[in-house]
């Protein structure tokens, strides 16, 4: 088993890898259900979320005219850095092995997607994206309704379900929705002090 027995001795990096490691194998291996396969392998795919944002995209332009469309265009140039950045930057800089890949983990957890991705671990872009996107949101739509907040429940989900079928670790995750929620936070911050939709309706 990879999970080191004792944490004597261990340095701080260490014990932060050993509880990765012991959080994977419990998402993956031990919390887990044949319903909520299904689930976590339908909460990954495209065909779920991309009808969601083009309706969002579609309500925004229908409600907001012009500022409606910017607040699309923000978006999207906001999904396109915090991708380059996640995928292209700091995967690369880290250049972490999936768990589906790595050679220590590999033949332990309970690997059920569809692929396992070449490119690397660290830091979930799923998990980056849709945090982001919650953030986002979030921000400039809670002057409608509070219950805009449900969209980081949404973003949540596809998250857990990266660790869930064994293509990120925890830690993947976790730090991808921290700078996804920062990247989404200055999107919203910009787009607020810049164009704003409080008074568009």
């Amino acid at each position: 088993m990879i999970l080191l027995q004792s944490q004597q001795n261990l340095s701080l990096l260490d014990k932060i890898l050993h509880a990765d490691y012991w959080l994977m194998l419990r998402i993956n291996k031990d919390w887990t259900s044949p319903w909520f396969d299904n689930v976590a392998l339908f909460a990954r795919e495209s065909y779920l979320y991309v009808p969601f944002y083009l309706f969002l995209a579609l309500f925004m332009i229908i409600n907001f005219g012009k500022k409606g469309g910017w607040w699309v265009v923000t978006a999207l140039a906001m999904a396109g850095v915090n991708d380059l950045l996640s995928s292209q930057v700091i995967k690369e800089i880290f250049d972490r092995p999936r768990p589906c890949r790595d050679p220590m983990m590999a033949h332990q957890i309970r690997f059920i997607a569809k692929y396992c991705g070449m490119n690397g671990s660290f830091i979930s872009s799923h998990a980056s994206n849709h945090f982001a996107a919650a953030t986002f949101i979030f921000q400039t739509l809670k002057f409608i309704s509070r219950k805009w907040a449900l969209v980081f429940l949404w973003a949540a989900l596809i998250s857990y379900s990266q660790v869930y079928v064994g293509v990120h670790y925890p830690s993947d995750v976790i730090c991808g929705a921290i700078f996804g929620i920062m990247i989404g936070y200055a999107a919203s911050r910009f787009f607020e002090t810049q164009i704003g939709l409080v008074n568009s309706h």
